[in-house]
């Protein structure tokens, strides 16, 4: 996986909000024997999801760590602020305008951003523009009435 480039695909929030989306594609990442490293650049942020993480659903919640505290490296999903991977990651998850960084040994970036929001538009087009100029594989998926549907 690590010889294959990283893909990123880049997901415009229209029908649901961050909080809504995010813990479906982890479930999903996880349900592909993924783990996945959570990016924010608020630290704010990283307190806000540990505690929607646990609680999003009443029936299940999603295994998970903050960076931070001990044994990060053990974690399936890792929420953090920082350019790392300590749990060695298959999908890093970009929210709140995280910039990607390196994207070597990830098979997949997911960038999320808020449609209704023009600073997150404008910052996933300017992202857009960095990685695809990297040769690396870059996509759009638009939230549809049922569900995500590939764009470009």
């Amino acid at each position: 996986m690590a010889d294959a480039p990283c893909e990123v695909w880049f997901y415009h929030l229209e029908r649901t909000g961050l909080d809504q989306a995010l813990p479906e594609l982890l479930e999903k990442t996880l349900q592909r024997g993924w783990k996945a490293v959570v990016r924010t650049p608020h630290a704010e942020r990283l307190e806000h999801l540990d505690g929607w993480l646990w609680s999003y659903r009443e029936d299940s919640f999603l295994p998970h760590g903050i960076a931070a505290e001990p044994n990060a490296a053990r974690q399936p999903v890792l929420l953090t602020t920082a350019d790392e991977n300590p749990n060695a990651a298959d999908a890093l998850f970009l929210v709140d305008g995280a910039e990607a960084g390196e994207l070597a040994g990830y098979a997949r970036c997911v960038v999320l951003f808020d449609g209704g929001d023009e600073a997150q538009l404008a910052a996933a087009r300017a992202q857009w523009s960095r990685i695809k100029a990297t040769g690396a594989p870059v996509s759009y998926w638009r939230q549809r009435e049922r569900g995500w549907e590939k764009q470009a």
